[in-house]
């Protein structure tokens, strides 16, 4: 499984408009394998955070009903080109992925 969040982040006038993409598998738990026919374990993200700048301005708590590699978009006011974006995400497998990106 690839793990990844790929994000834009861009500054326009006084709000900041984020955009992310992460990989993720997203298993509800009710699927079943085509070749076994075993049901597949649920494995899919419970928390996401951003943070700009160290400071949290989104956490989102997510359940097995987000779709496969799930797409984030969400605006806040404040930011500056340059200023730093974290998102991380943690599953309900205790995994987890960040990434960073500046404000364009």
């Amino acid at each position: 499984m690839a793990k990844g969040i790929k994000i834009r982040a861009t500054a326009k006038k006084d709000s900041t408009t984020v955009k992310a993409l992460m990989s993720h598998p997203m298993d509800t738990g009710l699927r079943k394998d085509k070749k076994t026919g075993k049901v597949i374990p649920a494995h899919f993200i419970q928390e996401v955070k951003c943070e700009h700048n160290g400071n949290a301005v989104l956490t989102a708590l997510w359940g097995p009903a987000i779709s496969k590699n799930p797409y984030l978009s969400f605006k806040f006011k404040g930011g500056n080109k340059g200023d730093s974006i974290k998102i991380s995400w943690v599953d309900n497998k205790g995994e987890s992925a960040s990434q960073e990106a500046q404000i364009r």
